[in-house]
């Protein structure tokens, strides 16, 4: 998959997004915390994130989005 845009691929009940964000160096995943939180967002190496964050909703969201398009 390649990615040209920034893709949503979860948005949690509180407002936070995760969005995979591609790139020279391959594929990130970003957090962006909802405004009101006023957190920062955060980047993390794909390969990094999917065995981290494996078994939250945001996590399985990803490893979904990945497998239909035929990329695990």
């Amino acid at each position: 998959m390649s990615i040209e845009n920034d893709l949503v691929f979860y948005s949690s009940e509180n407002g936070d997004q995760w969005l995979l964000v591609g790139g020279h160096d391959g594929s990130t995943v970003r957090h962006q915390p909802n405004a009101s939180s006023g957190g920062n967002p955060r980047d993390m190496p794909l390969e990094e994130y999917l065995p981290r964050e494996q078994n939250t909703p945001q996590g399985q969201a990803l490893r979904t989005l990945l497998q239909a398009h035929g990329h695990i």
